[in-house]
């Protein structure tokens, strides 16, 4: 279900996910915890097997248009090149001094995707976080790719780098569209009462400021539906106690932040044909992300068709990780590849 300004509409029925078998096709080229904490997903999942209808409407593909993901950042919270080695006067850091040249792969703000679809209206535009460099990866790629709306934001988790932008979006609501809905778990939405008070309660505000114009949807741990597309919450850990969201829509799935899937996530993750999962260092994992290693133990364990790593720090060398992974397709056929910044892959719901 969807709570809204406390009111409650029911979600859409899980029918949506009876049926995989619809094909992906993608570009490579950007310019062309306790398990018995998430419960409630073992009603979810049988639902969602005892379906037998696929949903259709506002979000269908279109032949002559394409739904695509846009990898809006691919980075750590604090971005790449870190401006500590760019002026470390004894030390030169390799990634960061390739990520400092214009249209590098290794440069790399907020992690954040937009997932963008027709509908008879127009294109439809969603966004995944808006972290706190979310107005230098927006002025980069919405220009360049014609991305103009925003119809609605989805929050992963409350940390900096998924909610610091969410003032950046009174460009949007004073220029662009009256409002826009945000899509947060009730708990994130406790953080965001601190951090964004007077986005929440705008009686804070001065006669005649101008501030974000947000409309807060407290979503709960069942499929909820964003201009016809249905959106199924994936949990994770993301720390030891910390759950964050990862999400579904359609045959993708998305995990930004994560240290652990618990058991009972799995089963929502069958026949995943586009991973997009978290992977923060080349050589270990630690309290809070994944590291390469173990996310392909969990691409080995998740086997879907694709896999696109994201999340990437300053160790991660975009041309050498790619040339180590190329080497797993050879040896394993494993198809793995890191994302990047202005990545634009199409994908069909």
């Amino acid at each position: 279900m969807v709570q809204c300004l406390g009111t409650i509409r029911p979600s859409p029925s899980l029918s949506y996910f009876a049926t995989y078998k619809r094909q992906l096709s993608f570009r490579s080229s950007p310019i062309t915890g306790p398990a018995n904490g998430f419960s409630p997903f073992r009603r979810i999942f049988n639902a969602y097997l005892q379906s037998n209808s696929a949903t259709t409407g506002a979000g269908s593909q279109s032949p002559s248009e394409p739904s695509e993901v846009i990898f809006i950042g691919t980075g750590t919270s604090e971005g790449i090149p870190r401006v500590s080695c760019l002026t470390h006067p004894l030390k030169t850091c390799e990634v960061c001094s390739k990520a400092a040249e214009p249209g590098n792969k290794n440069r790399r703000l907020n992690t954040s995707i937009l997932v963008r679809y027709p509908r008879p209206s127009g294109s439809c535009n969603v966004l995944i976080d808006a972290g706190k460099f979310f107005y230098h990866s927006a002025l980069k790629w919405f220009p360049s790719y014609g991305i103009r709306t925003i119809d609605a934001v989805i929050i992963t988790h409350s940390h900096a780098d998924a909610i610091g932008g969410l003032d950046d979006l009174r460009d949007w609501t004073n220029n662009v569209q009256p409002h826009i809905p945000i899509y947060v778990a009730q708990r994130d939405f406790e953080v965001m009462k601190k951090t964004h008070y007077y986005l929440v309660d705008t009686s804070f505000v001065l006669a005649g400021a101008a501030v974000s114009e947000l409309q807060f949807n407290i979503i709960h741990e069942d499929p909820f539906s964003v201009q016809g597309l249905q959106f199924t919450p994936l949990p994770v850990w993301h720390g030891r106690g910390y759950r964050s969201l990862g999400f579904r829509f359609g045959n993708v799935c998305y995990i930004s932040d994560v240290s652990d899937i618990p058991e009972e996530t799995y089963p929502l993750l069958k026949n995943c044909e586009l991973l997009i999962l978290d992977a923060l260092r080349p050589d270990r994992s630690t309290a809070t992300h994944f590291g390469l290693p173990r996310a392909l133990e969990e691409v080995r364990k998740i086997q879907p068709k694709r896999t696109l790593f994201t999340g990437m720090m300053h160790l991660m060398d975009h041309e050498k990780v790619s040339d180590y992974l190329m080497k797993l397709m050879e040896t394993e056929g494993l198809d793995v590849q890191l994302s990047y910044d202005g990545l634009r892959v199409p994908v069909a719901f």
